[in-house]
């Protein structure tokens, strides 16, 4: 069966821990994480098969992410070392109902010097679905590759994926990332957005006229997310809202990813590509299930700290969706 292929950054998430006694000194843990290879392993802890492509540093850091990757059953062979760069850290700092915030050690780091060279000559023929998300795009070079990537991957008949999942902190202080965005949301056939991050994209324009540019690209499905809020999604004939599931919030951090990685895992055990997409999202209730599915990964992802150890497998989403009908 053909994968999901996730590009982009792996990193290290350190998770704040409980003091253990008052004024001891903060705590933090390591967790493997990163956007995309998020949602590699939540496609692979979901029963589809997963690769993930990127550069790693030839570091302690490395090591541990590479083998947490491989450990959640996630493909590696497309993930290339270097020791001219070490591999990125976040510190995540939570807030009381989970909400997070990053502080980043990037750049410069190993993630951003992959370049097209890189991809294997054979590493789009057997690939379903193309997914990234901007935190690869934050310089020059590793921007045309993620572009160039999701244009390849299309050329190879992959539905293309793109998460916007801005962070600002990670852009140059003054640099306006949009012209970068509308690169990769112009040739993706899914996008997700949080609610924010359309806000973002509407600074000098309305909503109806972001979405229009976006239907002049290869879109078919804009999807907005909006934390506990029901979600909003759009096509270009159509719009709808589509309430979530109701659960305590411990940590964030990765339930967008595990959000799109149960979307894609549906998309792929359907079958889904490009010509067949615009199908699939003028059914609504046939979307909404996919929806549900990939809201049940997301719900289930918030009520656990950490990245991939936060990630449900395929059991848990149907358990939970039953006790949620």
């Amino acid at each position: 069966m053909p994968a999901i292929l996730c590009f982009g950054e792996a990193l290290i998430d350190f998770h704040p821990q409980p003091q253990a006694t008052p004024g001891a000194p903060d705590a933090y843990i390591p967790f493997a994480g990163g956007a995309p290879a998020n949602v590699a392993v939540a496609v692979a802890r979901l029963g589809q098969p997963a690769r993930f492509a990127g550069m790693l540093g030839k570091d302690m850091f490395g090591d541990f992410l590479l083998k947490s990757l491989h450990d959640a059953g996630v493909d590696t062979r497309s993930v290339v070392r270097t020791d001219e760069a070490h591999t990125a850290l976040a510190f995540v700092a939570l807030t009381d109902n989970g909400e997070r915030s990053f502080s980043f050690y990037r750049p410069p780091s190993a993630d951003l010097l992959f370049r097209p060279e890189h991809f294997h000559a054979d590493g789009f023929t057997d690939v379903a679905v193309f997914h990234v998300c901007s935190n690869s795009m934050t310089e020059g070079a590793i921007a045309a590759t993620t572009v160039a990537g999701m244009r390849r991957a299309r050329d190879e008949g992959a539905l293309v994926s793109f998460d916007m999942n801005l962070r600002p902190a990670l852009w140059p202080r003054g640099f306006d990332p949009r012209p970068r965005m509308w690169d990769a949301l112009l040739v993706a056939d899914v996008v997700k957005l949080s609610a924010e991050e359309l806000t973002f994209l509407c600074q000098e324009d309305s909503e109806e006229s972001v979405l229009a540019r976006i239907w002049t690209g290869t879109a078919q499905l804009v999807v907005v997310t909006d934390g506990d809020a029901p979600m909003r999604w759009f096509t270009k004939r159509q719009q709808g809202v589509f309430a979530g599931f109701a659960v305590r919030a411990v940590d964030t951090t990765a339930a967008g990813d595990a959000f799109v990685g149960g979307l894609l895992s549906k998309l792929s055990v359907e079958g889904i590509t490009a010509a067949t997409l615009p199908s699939l999202v003028a059914d609504i209730p046939r979307l909404h299930g996919l929806l549900r599915y990939a809201a049940a990964c997301g719900a289930i992802t918030v009520t656990r700290k950490g990245s991939f150890t936060a990630i449900p497998d395929a059991g848990e989403v149907d358990a939970f969706l039953e006790n949620n009908a």
